[in-house]
């Protein structure tokens, strides 16, 4: 019962904290704006400038994630005294979509996001920073991030991976996901003349909080469905098997030129992941040069969504690193 209290407690400080402090800060410090990528496709982006900047971190984010959804990170970020850029992937968030059904999860190729990623390096993160920054980065995104750092490896010069997406759950044998997923497009060529869904994966569909994978915290997770519903355009569904091939391929590319990222990196694996292969994660960190692990043994998916402990024990250790 006593237990019971106080994590209630600390769910409500989380709301009032949020609607008192972040969102205000969001909206008189925060500026947004978009870019044009790869192929003329819109990619919003957001950054806030730290008066007396102790350094500058840009965020690569997870799959179906917006730039709205990191409000409470980059206050923290901002607060401990960074400058804060964040974009949103082409397919997702805030930015344009590819597909005539927007809500379908679809990418041409892993090498578009990195792309695109550049262009927000050169054109808004470097001019407006004076210390080379750090690259902070949430399962796809720390996918992203890798790819980012075999094409660009003198762009950041530090890199945090939280939750990194070099595997997906259920693991299953390469050769029978590579026969399903080659077998699926197959099909969708010769039947449809836009991309599918894969097998099982629908539109937007949000769960209950008592189902989810991603965090232990009920309010934080609450705050994250909440802007979904306020802003539907960042409302992206389950993947094409299109993406789930060319996340496959960067998976698969990643895996075999680990070796070769030489940028100091701070891995945070969450222990009761059940969306990404951990098995993976620590193969890869093993493969890195300079990539340190903390395993955090209680934590879901959403390491930087979770309850207070967890998150103030990612974020402590993040300080160190960069320290």
């Amino acid at each position: 019962m006593g237990e019971d209290f106080q994590v209630a407690e600390f769910e409500s400080l989380i709301e009032k904290r949020n609607a008192q402090f972040i969102e205000p800060f969001w909206q008189k410090q925060v500026t947004s704006d978009n870019i044009f990528g790869k192929q003329q496709v819109r990619i919003a982006y957001a950054y806030v400038i730290n008066p007396e900047p102790v350094g500058s971190i840009a965020i690569s984010s997870g799959r179906i994630e917006s730039l709205l959804k990191y409000k409470e990170l980059v206050f923290n970020l901002y607060h401990a005294g960074f400058s804060v850029f964040i974009h949103d992937h082409r397919g997702q968030g805030l930015s344009g979509r590819m597909l005539e059904d927007p809500e379908k999860g679809y990418v041409d190729d892993f090498a578009d996001y990195v792309a695109d990623f550049k262009l927000f390096y050169d054109q808004v993160i470097a001019p407006k920073t004076k210390q080379k920054p750090i690259l902070l980065s949430h399962s796809m995104g720390a996918a992203i991030a890798s790819l980012y750092l075999l094409t660009h490896p003198d762009d950041f010069a530090k890199c945090i991976m939280s939750a990194p997406m070099f595997g997906v759950r259920p693991a299953l044998p390469k050769w029978f996901s590579c026969l399903l997923i080659e077998g699926y497009l197959a099909l969708n060529r010769f039947f449809g003349k836009s991309p599918w869904y894969f097998i099982g994966q629908t539109k937007y569909k949000p769960k209950a909080f008592e189902v989810n994978e991603l965090t232990h915290c009920r309010q934080r997770y609450k705050i994250f469905r909440d802007i979904y519903e306020a802003n539907p355009q960042c409302k992206l569904g389950g993947v094409t098997t299109t993406w789930l091939k060319q996340a496959d391929k960067a998976m698969t590319y990643i895996q075999k030129n680990a070796a070769k990222i030489t940028t100091p990196i701070l891995l945070i694996q969450a222990g009761q992941d059940s969306v990404v292969n951990n098995t993976k994660q620590t193969q890869v960190a093993w493969k890195m040069l300079n990539c340190k692990v903390l395993h955090i043994e209680n934590a879901k998916h959403e390491i930087f969504l979770e309850s207070e402990e967890i998150r103030d024990q990612s974020l402590r250790a993040i300080l160190r690193f960069l320290a």
